[in-house]
Formats: structure tokens, sequence, C-alpha cells
């Protein structure tokens, strides 16, 4: 969610106001994006290969292919899969849209199982108990950075010969058990959006150890061309291309790379602020009369991508949504992550969802709000955030 800072009460027109999800860019990304303009090489290029090794060697992991979109990921890595129409794939209702709408458009069917309501993340037992002759895949969503328990996935996974899919859109500094979140499952996919930890304004990548799977996602993302239509982005001469697969207009650009390149050398110094200041946050709220972010789990790391409270109007005395506008009115953005997928008219529609069908994720979908979180954020504004939270849920 983009929020820009004009959209505020007019009798609230400081020119201070703190945006949600504000992108940190520097002088870095500015020049290099400079540099692919004089260059003239927009397109897909040697920045976009640049970026997605240095991406590779940070995961560990063997593939790396970067993309538009997380969703462009999401997408290729069903259809590298194989998931077709009659496939079932299992998923949570706690995530962004984009997580089941990449399952309709391969044709395959969503299966969603309720969250945990403390850590918001899908539950395993769940998603046993809904495996059908039909399932061929699971979609594990690591929400707000909070690694889902992947030896449980990946156990489920090779008892019933299911494909793994993480969506790792909020991930990309997570780690499970000692293995960094994309170096575990069959496919992982990354998001670079503009409110995200790592940005190139819009753009993803997918992991993998399989080449044939990120041969196939490369081929499948610029248009189903054959391996040497990438080769025709460099200076060796023309090369004639075949047409192997309907495919999809998925690649990134040199100029989205370039702005990942300087970003993705930044990650660990602002994860290290996000992290300070998720400690400010549970310190400042730890006497309110709202919920928490569950305690990071013993031998995981948590990217810290969304720190969320939860309002419940019976303990501090406003709804959600008065929360959120009145500390808007105070110059303080926030989010909403998410609405669960069950409570959108269209997947009512379509599979006849009721709002009790899952519990949990209603109830966090009613509570649910996402404060300021970027490295960006100075000591003063922090303060401000929770000056503004303090004064509200009293």
């Amino acid at each position: 969610m983009e929020t820009s800072p004009h959209h505020h009460d007019q009798n609230n027109a400081q020119d201070d106001y703190i945006v949600f999800g504000a992108p940190q860019i520097e002088d870095d990304e500015v020049a290099e994006v400079v540099d692919s303009l004089r260059s003239g090489w927009l397109g897909t290029g040697p920045k976009v290969a640049a970026f997605e090794e240095q991406f590779r060697r940070y995961i560990g992991c063997d593939h790396a292919v970067a993309l538009n979109s997380c969703t462009a990921g999401l997408h290729l890595s069903m259809l590298a899969a194989g998931l077709k129409p009659g496939d079932e794939v299992i998923t949570t209702p706690m995530t962004f849209c984009a997580t089941v709408n990449t399952i309709l458009h391969v044709g395959a069917t969503p299966v969603l199982v309720d969250c945990d309501r403390a850590t918001c993340l899908i539950d395993p037992q769940r998603i046993e108990d809904a495996i059908s002759p039909r399932t061929r895949a699971i979609v594990p969503v690591h929400l707000c950075g909070r690694p889902c328990n992947m030896d449980a996935m990946m156990d489920i996974a090779r008892r019933h010969d299911l494909i793994v899919i993480e969506d790792a859109a909020h991930a990309i500094e997570a780690a499970y058990n000692g293995r960094k979140v994309g170096n575990i499952s069959h496919f992982t996919c990354f998001s670079f959006y503009v409110t995200k930890n790592v940005i190139t304004g819009e753009g993803g990548m997918v992991t993998t150890n399989n080449p044939d799977f990120a041969a196939r996602i490369k081929m499948y993302g610029l248009h189903g061309m054959s391996h040497d239509a990438w080769a025709r982005y460099s200076d060796n001469g023309y090369k004639h291309y075949a047409v192997l697969f309907p495919g999809f207009k998925y690649n990134m650009m040199d100029i989205q790379a370039a702005i990942g390149i300087h970003q993705l050398k930044r990650v660990e110094p602002n994860w290290q602020r996000r992290q300070q200041i998720w400690a400010l946050y549970n310190e400042a709220f730890a006497d309110l009369p709202v919920g928490l972010p569950a305690p990071v789990e013993p031998n995981t790391r948590h990217a810290h991508h969304l720190y969320t409270l939860f309002i419940d109007e019976e303990r501090c005395g406003l709804a959600r949504d008065q929360f959120i506008h009145e500390l808007h009115k105070r110059g303080i953005g926030a989010g909403v992550h998410y609405v669960s997928v069950h409570l959108h008219p269209y997947y009512q529609q379509t599979f006849g969802y009721q709002p009790s069908d899952f519990p949990n994720a209603r109830w966090i979908s009613e509570r649910t709000v996402s404060i300021p979180l970027s490295p960006r954020l100075t000591d003063e504004e922090v303060a401000r955030v929770i000056e503004g939270v303090r004064g509200l849920a009293r």
C-alpha cells in the first residue's frame, strides 16, 4: 500500500507526515539508474544478471531468476511445477490476494486452511487435514517476515509428494533452523515492491535449487522463447529465437535492477535498524491493552518486515479503523495486512466462503494494523509513532 504524504487532513497539513512503508533511496541507487539511462541499456541486461547473481549468493541457493513482480514469480513457479486445472493448492487466507489469484491463473483450485491466531501463519496440522487426492502443492506465506514452520511443510510435502512454493514477499532476511528462506523448498518467491525490505519499485525474484525449474521460469517469463533469446540482450551479434511455450512478459528491466543492486548491499544494516525499532516498540507498548507480535520463535530469523498491533475495541475502546484514522490525524501512516481472502466479495461469490469459515483469519482481519517500520525512520519519528500509539491505546 503506497500512501501519499499529502493525503491527510488539511488541519494537519504538516510536511513531516510519517508515511507508512516509505522507501529508503540513497545516492548510489540514483547514480546507478542514471548510468543505465546514459548507457541506453534500459531493458533486461547486465544489471539484471548482476542482481540475480548477488541475490543468489545472499540466499545461498543454486538459481535466482529476476521478474517484474513477486506475483509473476508465484504464477511461473506454479506453471513450472506443472500445476493445471483440477489440481488443488493449499494456502492461507491471511495473505494478499495475489497468492490466491496466481493459483486461479493456472486453473488450479485454492484450498484455504485457517492460520494460527498468535503467529498469523498457516497451521501445518490444518494443511495435513485438508490434503485430498487432488492436492498438488502447498503455498506457505511468511507473513510480516515471520518464517513458517518449514520443517513441517517439507515433511508433509515429502510424505504426500507435494510441491512447496513459498510466498516470501515479506521475508528476504528470514531463516528457519539455520537455513535461509529461499534455500529450503522447491520454489521461493520474493518481492521488491516499493514498501518491501529490498526495493526496485516493482519487481520480484524466484529462487530454486532445481536447474530445470529455473530454466522454465526464465523461458516462461520472456514470451516462452528459447534460452538463446536471453542472449540476444548481449553484444555477441544477432541470434534467432524459437517460441517453445505461450509465455508471458514478466522480465525485469536493468533500470529496476540498478536500484536493487544497491538496496541488497544494505539489506543487513537495514534489517538491524528495523530490529532496533521493533525492540523499542515492544518495550513501549508492553503495558498497553493491545495485542503485540508474537515473540520470535527459537532457531528462526524474523525479517521484521511489518510490526503489527491487534486493536480490540473491547480492550482499548477504539475499533481498528478508528485507531488508524486517529493515527492519520496525528500525522502517522498505517496499513492493514491483511483483510482475509475469504472476506473479499469475489472469493465469497466464487467459492461460497462464509465470514465464519476461518475464524482466526477473520479475528486477525478485524484487528490488525501495521505501523511504520522503515529503516529510514529517525529516532524522533519512532518516538512520535510511540507517542501516537500510547496516546490512543490507553
